[in-house]
């Protein structure tokens, strides 16, 4: 684990993965990331590059040619990636091509992610630098899963997601496989709040695309408050939790899973990032702790 806090927080990023496996808040003592008990889910706040979910048949296209990709791509769980940085404020992580990349992602890259407190606040930066002589294709996004309840005299249900703004939400509906299909089923109707309950995951996770919002707070009934994620960087929010478990994700992404009818063509990918030859590409999203 690699360490860092100022006076109102501190946080843990896993070297596996440069994984955010603590936040916590020092005035208070609690700690708001999910501790990865295994009777749900072991994961934490997993970094999804190059692509969101899963592809059809766990495999894409690029040039007439098959590569197979796991689910959320090879950032997660990934051992190769190392600390470059570290700052009185900031971490920062770095993952370059290699031989073993390559041979599933045909494109010459370095990945960056850097986590740097700022008072009550974390931000998780992203960097990605296109190292080859052709465009580089890629999606990216965060998968943050939260603590709620916070207390033992509350329950899931206490809590609710409160948009910037109202609006008209749709979900796109998942199919047993995984992929987005064409279905949506209403979830805000000139509406901000989202209340949590155990059965809002029975059919996985809720895929806003294009959401107009681009800040959301998660709150108690009780206590108000507990923090905000803003994602004005990123274009989809997804939002999660296996169901029954006391956890939600809040998941700003670029990108989303292949839809049912994909041609699996990595270029016309929906969601798809294309970063010219020598460029590079920022995105970040904050957490504010209230």
């Amino acid at each position: 684990m690699h360490e860092l806090q100022n006076e109102f927080l501190s946080i843990k990023i896993n070297a596996v993965g440069a994984e955010l496996s603590s936040l916590k808040n020092l005035e208070t003592g609690v700690e708001h990331i999910w501790q990865g008990n295994p009777e749900f889910w072991t994961g934490q706040a997993p970094n999804l590059f190059p692509v969101i979910g899963i592809l059809k048949e766990g495999k894409f296209i690029f040039e007439n040619k098959e590569y197979a990709m796991p689910k959320h791509g090879f950032v997660r769980h990934n051992e190769h990636i190392r600390l470059k940085e570290k700052t009185a404020d900031k971490l920062v992580f770095q993952l370059d091509y290699s031989a073993e990349t390559l041979e599933i992602y045909p494109f010459k890259f370095s990945f960056k992610i850097s986590f740097q407190l700022i008072g009550k606040s974390l931000t998780v930066h992203h960097q990605v630098f296109n190292l080859d002589d052709k465009p580089l294709y890629f999606s990216l996004g965060g998968h943050p899963a939260f603590n709620a309840p916070l207390s033992s005299n509350e329950v899931y249900e206490d809590y609710f997601l409160e948009f910037d703004r109202k609006m008209d939400l749709r979900t796109y509906i998942l199919s047993e496989d995984g992929l987005v299909s064409d279905s949506t089923e209403g979830i805000l109707d000139n509406e901000d709040k989202i209340r949590l309950h155990k059965e809002l995951f029975a059919n996985d996770a809720l895929i806003f695309k294009n959401i107009p919002s681009k800040k959301v707070a998660l709150k108690s009934k009780n206590s108000g408050t507990v923090l905000s994620v803003a994602y004005k960087d990123f274009k989809n929010l997804g939002v999660w939790a296996k169901p029954g478990a006391p956890y939600v994700c809040i998941e700003p992404w670029l990108g989303i899973a292949d839809v049912e009818g994909t041609d699996q063509n990595l270029k016309t990918k929906e969601g798809i990032e294309t970063l010219a030859a020598g460029k590079d590409f920022q995105a970040a999203y904050t957490i504010d702790i209230n």
